[in-house]
């Protein structure tokens, strides 16, 4: 029983693996101990636990060689009652470079009979594992609106020279989530973007269709090409002190009194919902807001209007280039000798592996863009200020 302890502690541990130096070995004989501790234990709930944690440490790796002890482990496994046991089993496999497993992964991906969480999770195992096959099921997929999304983002995490075509020849039908997920793809990757470029140049993608994070981005990927079509991307145009007191003038007492605070929270979700937790919900990728100075007008027009001002070394922007040449930025989530996680606008977890970077810089701006009050109307602006100030949660929009 102690020794059992033991290995649960280390399976709980292994997730701690990169955060120190640790050598190949290191890993090596972590994972063989873990693998031949599975193969003589037969509680589903301990299998279920070591399993967990050899996937949480390994989250993002492609390729890993199994232990030697991993195949006779590995068909026990598969023919446990748990159905836990089988999938968390199966996903160690396709990381562990199982031919076998990558190609029942793809025939569930393919299974329109099979559940929607399985598809879902073995596309996306697929695509950390870099798989060429599944590159081109994602235009198939595309026609499914359950699995639209993901399929969209998945041209991101592989290249493929038809991406461009694809989407954008699907983007005048699609409502706006998937236009806004589809610009995103499209500003990850030099070719990808070149394409993006010529539909921003010819107007079948309105220029207010690019968001700042999606600009920097495509500056970053096409330098001059991109300003000279775009123009420069946004920055403070006028006077710190001359937008504040623009915004003064609108937010007094008698317009925040009258304010709409139900229409100020449909207003935050959907402008800074995605990035900022605000009474428990939301986004991590920025600060969260409900214990923050809110009640003080000058803190929330600073903070809105040159959100760049002053930015924790937490939240400033970092920018990934892969050496398969994709572009991520977000803010860092977590760090260890092996990847790094970023929390971008696209996902709250993007691991990347260091070994897979180019290049990375870190970025004097916030993640916010500025501009937020200039692309909405006076009244929203009243309205968003005003259920900022809040001190309790207000009625969810209708």
């Amino acid at each position: 029983m102690h020794r059992l302890f033991s290995l649960l502690l280390l399976a709980t541990g292994f997730v701690l693996l990169g955060r120190a130096p640790l050598t190949g070995l290191d890993e090596d004989r972590s994972l063989a101990l873990l693998v031949d501790t599975l193969g003589v234990v037969d509680n589903p709930s301990t299998q279920s636990s070591l399993m967990q944690g050899m996937l949480s440490g390994l989250a993002g790796r492609r390729d890993v060689p199994a232990p030697d002890a991993w195949g006779k482990v590995a068909a026990k496994l598969a023919k446990s009652r748990s159905e836990d046991v089988r999938e968390l089993s199966f996903q160690l496999s396709q990381i562990f470079g199982d031919e076998s497993a990558t190609q029942r992964a793809l025939k569930i991906v393919q299974d329109r009979s099979a559940p929607l969480k399985a598809r879902r999770r073995a596309l996306h195992a697929l695509l950390t594992q870099k798989n060429d096959q599944i590159s081109s099921l994602l235009e198939r997929l595309l026609d499914e609106p359950d699995l639209r999304i993901d399929a969209i983002r998945g041209y991101a995490a592989i290249e493929n020279p038809r991406a461009g075509e694809i989407l954008l020849g699907r983007y005048a039908k699609w409502p706006s989530e998937l236009q806004k997920a589809s610009v995103e793809t499209l500003a990850t990757r030099k070719s990808y973007a070149q394409a993006l470029l010529n539909a921003i140049e010819s107007k079948s993608v309105p220029r207010s269709h690019i968001p700042s994070h999606v600009a920097r981005s495509l500056g970053f990927l096409m330098g001059d090409r991109f300003s000279k079509v775009f123009g420069d991307v946004r920055k403070l145009a006028t006077d710190r002190t001359a937008l504040m007191a623009k915004y003064k003038s609108l937010l007094t007492a008698e317009a925040l009194d009258g304010a709409d605070v139900v229409n100020g929270r449909a207003v935050y979700n959907k402008t800074c919902a995605s990035c900022h937790v605000l009474y428990g919900t939301g986004g991590k990728i920025g600060p969260d807001l409900t214990g923050s100075n809110r009640g003080n007008l000058d803190y929330i027009l600073l903070n809105s209007i040159d959100p760049s001002y002053d930015v924790p070394a937490g939240y400033k922007m970092v920018i990934v280039e892969t050496l398969d040449g994709r572009v991520l930025n977000g803010v860092i989530a977590e760090e260890n000798a092996q990847r790094i996680v970023l929390k971008t606008v696209e996902q709250p977890m993007a691991i990347i592996l260091k070994s897979d970077i180019e290049r990375r810089q870190v970025s004097p701006k916030s993640m916010m863009p500025e501009g937020q009050f200039d692309k909405m109307k006076p009244r929203q602006v009243i309205d968003l200020v005003r259920y900022l100030q809040t001190i309790e949660q207000v009625e969810a929009p209708k």
